[in-house]
């Protein structure tokens, strides 16, 4: 694998918590536009392994390179700046805007400027162009000017990727996006993702093991906080080790 290839490289991470290693010397290499997904048995360490790698946790040993750039120790914001963002950290957090306003307060926040907030109509005209273009993007049109709160489950998910994507990321980190979904909304987002992935990269944790097949160019499968497999999902998921971990949780 050629080095420019690679945007994300984590080596020997490891996180400690008061004598428990939850994740243990995990070496993790995500290649520049594809999806990736993390996935593994109930506490296998997924998600704090996404913590470590958006710094919402230190790690206690380990490096991680992003796009060649050494990033351990930088704040979340500082990563979402270079454009590593986890969708979800950057929410609809304004439940009782519309939802093209909050993907605008997105777009504010790309700016770096809250005085945005005085700036003439002129310029907050721009902004709702461009929100409208994310939110047409992510299916949300017919949806523009209801607030959020008032959106079906499944739709502020694709609205959490609108307002993500208004921060322009060069690579998108998905907690469980189809966490809670039904069956078409699944499919919606799981369409979705696979759009917004043509130019960027994606890494994803997803307990939905068809969606994982239908969408990951790469797996790494975590045990007990450690890398168990990794590879192509026809690969990984006849490995002995990898169905013996699902089958002795008895987590599908």
């Amino acid at each position: 694998m050629a080095e420019e290839e690679v945007i994300l490289e984590a080596t020997g991470l490891t996180k400690e918590f008061k004598g428990f290693v939850a994740v243990k010397n995990v070496d993790l290499r995500v290649r520049r536009h594809t999806i990736h997904a993390l996935i593994g048995p109930n506490g296998a360490g997924k998600t704090t392994c996404f913590n470590l790698l958006t710094h919402f946790l230190s790690p206690t040993s380990g490096r991680i390179h992003f796009n060649g750039r050494d990033i351990t120790g930088s704040s979340p914001a500082a990563i979402a700046r270079m454009g590593l963002v986890r969708s979800f950290q950057i929410s609809a957090v304004f439940p009782h805007l519309s939802v093209r306003e909050n993907v605008r307060v997105a777009l504010q926040r790309k700016l770096r400027n809250s005085f945005y907030f005085w700036r003439s109509e002129r310029v907050l005209d721009r902004l709702d162009e461009r929100a409208l273009e994310l939110v047409e993007a992510v299916g949300l049109t017919p949806f523009a000017e209801l607030p959020a709160v008032e959106l079906p489950y499944g739709r502020k998910r694709a609205l959490e990727i609108a307002t993500t994507l208004a921060l322009d990321p060069e690579m998108m980190l998905l907690d469980e996006p189809m966490a809670g979904l039904g069956q078409e909304d699944i499919q919606r987002i799981a369409s979705l993702i696979r759009t917004v992935s043509r130019n960027r990269t994606v890494l994803m944790v997803e307990h939905n093991m068809s969606v994982v097949a239908d969408l990951s160019n790469a797996i790494t499968v975590l045990a007990r906080g450690e890398v168990l497999a990794e590879g192509p999902y026809e690969t990984v998921s006849k490995n002995p080790l990898v169905v013996e971990a699902y089958v002795g949780t008895g987590h599908g």
